[in-house]
């Protein structure tokens, strides 16, 4: 059963071990967790539906409650408190697109809004309409999530759109292929979501960003249906694809998804090695990239994440045992963590690996039981977001932000954003902890994605205060370097108002002329991406 208020399955429980509670409290202080309901009290205070009764969709108290929101901070302090910004007045679980058109033509002529519901797993206010005024309904796609077709001679595979990650490969793996699309929110999220939001995998560098993978498809609008069709490429003026790409539920529902797949590989591989300081560490990195060795990953810690890391997963005993290798070997305490992977065959991997290594030496680079790192790394890779939980319990607030520049801008960014982040509440003499790596490389810059820390206020109200003045601050970091708003989260309510300084004012007449004329009455997720007008 997916767990109500939090992230992930209720099944799946992270504990914070002694040393990283130690750890959070020796660097913010002891906290006070934020009081907490249960989920019969959160369904007890659900308003009454304003909607008729409607044949496609339900309006029992329990599915709307669990369809009122992502996963977003602000969500997530909503769903401890049991108390809802906005719930959902209909809950819809289409099969066909026929069906989902006839959703949206019901909500035009009723003056419904509708919000479009994958996974659940967005963490930047996709899902949470600001205003309560209008009632909406929420078109979830989970029963939308079978393997429809594949073209095993064109490698192009077509999905309902609300299939999610472990859904997709378990099909496509069946057949001997794979998308390769990992993201940190593989098992809850859907193909259709990281579309809309330009999502990027964990194993970009082979398999390419979702817009590498997107092939075509079939969106339904409040205009009619717009089908894509696929081409391995075209100069016929501009590309549609892109305007599904990214646009959130503002054009309408993307309901099949045709991506293009690859086989299986032979070899699959991570490794895991340390880098004596930062500046080395980013170098190497660089280097990697512009001679674009053909690697699946690869990722860097700087060296607060990685000390945080260590001190988070490895007890007490066992780490002092571990600095003391690394400190022989000659790495110590600006040590960064780097992890990257090895995909294809073994002949691909094995070049690739002594390419990776040789530069990564000629840098200062160790190796530590680095296949076994590796290895720890893959096991664990789409479980922080379960740490969420725990540390709320703990009175400890978590959450991330993420950018991508270009390598010219990146070290002006290093050098201000953390330092900006945790002096963001000096002026309440709250201790804020932060920390950054890389988590997709370009020849061009890099990803930036930091994970910041700070103890709860007295109140959600106070605590939700403490987030807006951190999320202001980032957010006016990362455009004053020329960056992304965002690289991979998408943009959401929570990044909307930042996104003329990317665009400019043309670009944002551009983008409302075409949302307009899809979307006239503007019923298609309102204020996500950006402004109503």
């Amino acid at each position: 059963m997916r767990r109500w208020n939090g992230w992930g399955d209720e099944s799946q429980d992270m504990e914070l071990t002694t040393s990283a509670l130690n750890m959070i409290e020796g660097i913010l202080g002891t906290a006070k967790a934020l009081p907490a309901v249960n989920l019969e009290q959160a369904i007890a205070d659900i308003p009454a539906t304003r909607l008729p009764d409607h044949p496609l969709f339900t309006t029992d108290s329990e599915t709307r409650l669990r369809h009122a929101c992502g996963q977003s901070f602000p969500d997530l302090l909503d769903m401890r408190k049991g108390v809802f910004r906005n719930v959902p007045d209909g809950v819809a679980l289409p099969q066909t697109g026929e069906q989902v058109q006839e959703l949206l033509q019901w909500a035009i002529k009723k003056k419904v809004d509708v919000v479009p519901y994958g996974g659940g797993t967005s963490v930047v206010g996709h899902l949470s309409p600001e205003t309560t005024k209008t009632p909406y309904i929420s078109i979830a796609m989970t029963r939308m999530n079978k393997l429809m077709d594949i073209d095993e001679t064109s490698q192009i595979a077509t999905f309902g759109a609300g299939t999610n990650g472990p859904e997709l490969e378990a099909q496509l793996a069946a057949k001997g292929f794979t998308l390769g699309h990992f993201p940190q929110s593989w098992e809850l999220s859907t193909v259709g979501g990281w579309v809309v939001t330009r999502s990027s995998g964990q194993q970009s560098i082979r398999y390419g960003r979702i817009e590498q993978l997107f092939a075509g498809g079939t969106l339904e609008t409040p205009k009619g249906q717009l089908i894509i069709p696929t081409f391995p490429a075209s100069s016929a003026g501009p590309d549609l694809r892109e305007l599904v790409l990214g646009s959130e539920g503002r054009l309408g529902i993307l309901t099949e998804v045709k991506v293009r797949i690859t086989r299986l590989p032979e070899v699959e591989q991570f490794h895991t090695i340390f880098m004596p300081d930062w500046d080395s560490a980013v170098a190497a990195v660089q280097k990697i990239a512009q001679l674009k060795i053909p690697l699946s990953m690869l990722r860097l810690s700087n060296t607060k994440e990685t000390a945080s890391s260590l001190q988070l997963s490895v007890p007490a005993e066992r780490l002092a045992k571990f600095e003391r290798i690394l400190k022989f070997l000659g790495v110590r305490e600006n040590k960064c963590m780097l992890t990257f992977g090895l995909t294809g065959t073994k002949a691909q991997t094995s070049a690739s690996r002594a390419q990776c290594w040789k530069i990564l030496k000629a840098h200062g680079g160790v190796k530590f039981k680095d296949k076994a790192l590796g290895d720890k790394w893959k096991e664990g890779r789409y479980k922080s977001p379960y740490l969420r939980g725990p540390l709320f319990d703990e009175g400890y607030a978590v959450d991330t932000f993420e950018t991508a520049m270009d390598w010219s801008k990146l070290s002006g960014y290093m050098d201000e954003v953390e330092v900006n982040i945790e002096a963001a509440l000096a002026h309440q003499n709250v201790r804020i902890h932060a920390f950054t790596h890389l988590s997709h490389v370009y020849p061009q810059g890099s990803s930036a994605y930091t994970t910041y820390m700070f103890p709860c206020a007295e109140t959600s109200e106070a605590t939700l205060a403490r987030w807006g003045i951190i999320k202001k601050i980032a957010c006016e970091t990362i455009v004053k370097h020329g960056g992304t708003i965002s690289h991979q989260h998408g943009v959401g309510r929570d990044h909307a108002a930042y996104m003329e300084a990317e665009k400019g004012p043309l670009g944002m007449d551009i983008l409302h002329n075409i949302f307009d004329h899809i979307d006239p009455s503007q019923r298609m997720n309102p204020g996500v991406l950006i402004p109503k007008r």
